[in-house]
């Protein structure tokens, strides 16, 4: 199970000293949303069910020679970005910087044990508008936009 609220930023917060990772990823099918995703220098294949909030999902590590094989079947375009890891009290925040065809978009997801508290989460200044329930930044959705 999954639980995040996702957001715009509003503004860049200071990065120096937090870990960061590249990700490429793309999507086999969106029925069910399947997607393979490359981190730095590993592989993961993920199942992610229906939901904004709230959803169910499956990730497991792969090989990077099964990870090669499943990038060959990807139907989406790429998308390309840096994560960095940010720091923001009792949370992490995933600060995602987008690449290619979606440069200049610059969102930020965070992840809750519960419903309860991804409801009660007051966002840091630096979050923008909550973008959790709109299905256009959703990263299925974005990967195929021109």
């Amino acid at each position: 199970m999954e639980i995040e609220r996702k957001f715009l930023v509003r503004e860049m917060p200071h990065l120096e000293g937090c870990e960061k990772s590249e990700i490429v990823q793309g999507y086999i099918s969106l029925t069910p949303e399947t997607r393979i995703r490359k981190r730095d220098n590993k592989y993961y294949l993920t199942i992610k069910g229906e939901g904004d909030v709230v959803r169910e999902e499956t990730e497991k590590e792969v090989s990077e020679k099964e990870g090669r094989a499943l990038f060959s079947r990807v139907e989406s375009k790429l998308i390309e970005k840096t994560r960095y890891l940010v720091n923001i009290g009792n949370y992490t925040a995933e600060l995602d910087i987008y690449k290619s065809h979606l440069k200049g978009l610059v969102v930020v997801e965070v992840e809750f044990e519960t419903e309860a508290d991804a409801n009660n989460f007051v966002p840091p200044l630096w979050f923008g508008e909550d973008i959790s329930k709109n299905k256009e930044y959703r990263n299925k959705v974005l990967a195929y936009k021109s």
